[in-house]
């Protein structure tokens, strides 16, 4: 067989492993954002930015001072989670306990303040990433050809994902963290220091960002609107998920991306939107997301 519902086989196993890709980079930035919203209840309006300044500080790296992509997996994410820390430090600490509408605010300008340094400086147009040596050509599968650097994207995104919610929820780090946010002064009595473990928290989920930035230079366009045009896909991942839930925004983000490639083959005119749709029919079911906890 061929063709399936009159569509080539070939064009729908390439728009699933296409929509596998984007699925994860959606679990990647929604994880980071869940991370921050479960554990500090900030919405973290500039993940987009930050993800963008990942995506950046490799292109930077490489134009200016030759430093390769496998180097920049670890110094962009490391640099963006720098970078957190001081915005945690000298804003965000402050909207704790405020509602959660300073703090999307605070991200918000600081996201305009960010796209707005690297517009300045490089403009509006995507510069070109080359794809690393080892990583080029493509696997042939024998029903299709998986270009590698997909296929590196996948691997990498599940096990950074799956590794991020064996951390939190399965280690004794990840108890602190969450007895840290959930009761605070209790814990700070037991000797555990909260506002360090809350600073590395943000930190942690920033660098995240930074992370995926790296992971998608080579696959995409490397430009400061490339965090804008991907945050309210990401925010819509978190809110189906469940806003704190981990494991959730994780299976949403990878669902979520299969979906839409899917919609490109069978119904292309509703596959921009078609996140937003499943967004408002689970909100109408399930106000707290797939994997949230109802609350009473």
């Amino acid at each position: 067989m061929t063709e399936l519902f009159g569509i080539p086989l070939a064009a729908l196993y390439g728009q699933l492993v296409l929509g596998l890709v984007n699925g994860s980079f959606y679990a990647m930035l929604s994880l980071g954002l869940a991370v921050i919203f479960g554990m500090l209840n900030i919405i973290n309006f500039a993940h987009g930015a930050l993800y963008m300044a990942g995506a950046m500080l490799a292109w930077m790296g490489l134009q200016y001072l030759g430093v390769g992509y496998w180097w920049m997996l670890l110094l962009a994410p490391l640099a963006v989670g720098l970078i957190g820390i001081v915005i945690e430090r000298l804003l965000l600490q402050w909207l704790y306990k405020l509602d959660h509408l300073y703090g999307l605010l605070m991200t918000f300008g600081l996201a305009l303040i960010m796209e707005g340094l690297f517009r300045d400086s490089y403009g509006v147009a995507g510069q070109p990433y080359p794809i690393p040596e080892g990583l080029g050509g493509a696997l042939d599968l024998g029903f299709m050809m998986l270009p590698k650097y997909r296929a590196w994207v996948i691997v990498a995104s599940l096990a950074i994902c799956l590794f991020t919610w064996y951390v939190i929820e399965k280690t004794r780090l990840g108890a602190y963290l969450r007895a840290a946010t959930e009761n605070p002064k209790l814990t700070q009595a037991f000797g555990i220091n909260v506002p360090l473990m809350v600073m590395l928290t943000y930190g942690f989920g920033v660098g995240l960002a930074g992370l995926a930035g790296v992971l998608a230079a080579p696959a995409t366009q490397v430009g400061p609107l490339m965090g804008s045009n991907l945050i309210i896909v990401v925010f819509a991942v978190v809110v189906i998920g469940g806003m704190g839930s981990i494991l959730g925004t994780v299976v949403t983000g990878l669902g979520l991306g299969l979906i839409e490639g899917l919609a490109k083959v069978f119904w292309p005119e509703v596959s921009a939107t078609v996140v937003f749709i499943i967004m408002a029919i689970v909100l109408m079911l399930r106000p707290s997301g797939l994997f949230g906890r109802q609350q009473s």
